[in-house]
This record gives C-alpha cells, sequence and structure tokens, in this order.
C-alpha cells in the first residue's frame, strides 16, 4: 500500500503557507538575529515583534515568570520601533511569509504605524494587535471595547487597503463572541488570531511570599499550557460566528502535535507557538511538525482539510 503524503500547508486568505506551525508574536522575534533564525526554521511564516512607533526598553525585569502549567508576563512592548521592522522586511530575501505585528500605544499611534505600513512591499500582511493593555488608556483592553473596535475598523480601513488581521484577547461569554464577529464580519478581515494572554493573573513565591514579576504591582498575562481550553474554546466560536472566508489562527497552550491537531480540529486554519518556543527555541518547530503528521498518518489524513472545523459535538 502506497502512504499518501501528508500536506499541512495551509492558506490565509491567499497568503501560501508551508506549515501550519509559525511562532508567535513577542516571543524570540524582536531582533534581527531572531528574526533571521525564524526565517531559517521550519515554522510556516514569521510572525513580528508587535511594534510601536518609537523602540521601547519594556518594563522592568523581573517581567517573566514560567512554571510547569504556563507562563506570566509583563514584557511593556519592548521593540525595535516600526522602521526597524519595515526597514528588515525590504532586505529580506526569503520568500517565507512575513506577519507584521503591531500595538500602537493609543489608537491614534495605529493609524501612524498602519500609514508607515501601508507602503511596505515585502510584507504579507497585518497582524492588529487588539489585545494589549496598552493600546488604551491604563489597564484597558482595546479588544473589550466593541464601541470603539467598531469606529477605529471603520476608519482604518479608509485609508489601510492592505491585507490585515486582527489579534484579539480571550472572551468568555457568548454575547461577546456573537458581537466581536458581527463587527468583524462588516469588514475586509484577512485573518483572526485568537487567544492572546488571559489578563490579570497573578503567581505568588511562597518562600518570599511575593508576586514573581515586577510590574503592575505582580499582575500580568497568563499563557501556556493553562490557557489551551479557553483559547480552543475562542477558536471554536469564531469559526461558527465568523463569515467562512476569514481564517483563524490559534494560540495558546500548543506543547505537542496533538494540540495543534486540536487546534485544526476546532476550525483553526494555522497555529502559532509561544510559551513553548521560548522553552525549546526553534527546534520545536520541527518536533511539532513531526508529530503532527504522525497522528494526520495514524488517523489516514492526508491534509488539514481533511478534518479541519470538524469537530463532532453531541
Amino acid at each position: 500500500m502506497i502512504m499518501k503524503k501528508i500536506d499541512i500547508s495551509t492558506n490565509i486568505n491567499g497568503i501560501k503557507i508551508s506549515s501550519c506551525i509559525m511562532n508567535a508574536s513577542g516571543i524570540l522575534c524582536c531582533t534581527e538575529k531572531e528574526l533571521y533564525n525564524l526565517m531559517m526554521s521550519s515554522s510556516g511564516a514569521v510572525v513580528t515583534k508587535s511594534c510601536t512607533i518609537k523602540p521601547r526598553k519594556g518594563n522592568l525585569k523581573p517581567r517573566y515568570f514560567e512554571w510547569k502549567g504556563g507562563s506570566i508576563n509583563s514584557m511593556g512592548l519592548p521593540n525595535l520601533g516600526i522602521d526597524f521592522y519595515l526597514n528588515f522586511l525590504e532586505k529580506k530575501n526569503s520568500k517565507k511569509p512575513f506577519l507584521l505585528s503591531i500595538s500602537g500605544l493609543s489608537i491614534e499611534e495605529n493609524y501612524l504605524i498602519l500609514r508607515k505600513a501601508n507602503i511596505s512591499s515585502n510584507m504579507n500582511a497585518i497582524e492588529l494587535n487588539l489585545s494589549c493593555p496598552n493600546l488604551l488608556e491604563k489597564d484597558k483592553i482595546l479588544g473589550y471595547d466593541f464601541s470603539k473596535i467598531s469606529d477605529f475598523l471603520e476608519n482604518l480601513f479608509q485609508f489601510y487597503k492592505k491585507p490585515l488581521g486582527v489579534k484579539l484577547p480571550p472572551y468568555f461569554e457568548d454575547f461577546h463572541f456573537r458581537k466581536m464577529a458581527f463587527i468583524l464580519n462588516k469588514y475586509p478581515i484577512y485573518f483572526v488570531t485568537c487567544i492572546n494572554s488571559l489578563p490579570n493573573g497573578i503567581c505568588i513565591d511562597i518562600n518570599k511570599e511575593s508576586v514573581v514579576i515586577h510590574p503592575k504591582k505582580g499582575f500580568g498575562g497568563i499563557g501556556g499550557l493553562s490557557i489551551k481550553p479557553f483559547a480552543l474554546a475562542n477558536v471554536r466560536k469564531f469559526y461558527t460566528y465568523l463569515r467562512k472566508d476569514i481564517p483563524i489562527i490559534g494560540c495558546g497552550g500548543i506543547c505537542t502535535g496533538k494540540d495543534v491537531f486540536e487546534y485544526i480540529l476546532c476550525g483553526a486554519s494555522a497555529v502559532q507557538i509561544g510559551t513553548q518556543f521560548l522553552k525549546e527555541g526553534i527546534p520545536v518547530f520541527d518536533r511539532l511538525i513531526k508529530e503532527l503528521i504522525t497522528i494526520l498518518k495514524n488517523k489516514n489524513y492526508s491534509s488539514l482539510n481533511s478534518f479541519k472545523g470538524k469537530l463532532n459535538v453531541f
């Protein structure tokens, strides 16, 4: 018996990606060396660090902590500024798709960044981060303010004509999924990435009787394995409510090929790796690809479309 070739490539609204597994913005994707390493890796695409107009050092350290079940961070958007990333894109010599992540410190700053990005020729798409607390007034997340998002996107698409996707915070109520999907369905959104970290978690060092990170009195975003059930639920809900021509990129708690399979089964077209990428580095992509292909072989699936979105429910 001749074994079918296993195809784990995907298509994000015309952006062809050789592997459905890529890095998540924020992890080892800030500097030229880190971006070059991703470019040469088996990651299906390269997602840059979320950038601002000017370079930022970020919050005071310690600002990241991980344990077996996940991670907590309050990084404060350390990045090299939009001009660095646009210049890097102009001189890159790889055909691998690049997603430029942006996260302005205000709505007005996002408009400025998008106007700059509008002239870039080597960028495949923007991943607009609507899930960072720095986007609005202190400790507010734009992704939870539906009225502001609607106005923001209405104004944005008056001048921005290139591919643009959005990265969302986690939602928990069905009404919120439906409300956000209703807004996104009105615009030419190229993809939706969900989810970013769960906001306002806290972790304790029992020996020091203190919090484990310095910024925001110890409060930070929770990522890693702990958030996977929430992330899968968000992928599934948006797969149900979004227009079928808006692909979903799943993110949150992916550690194994089995996790990748679950995301695709829930309706994701691709996945992003964050905490596990930080733990393992570049080799994580080879391992996850191998594990995913093994699962597909065992199930006699030849491509992602064989099972994407076909989650059985009772």
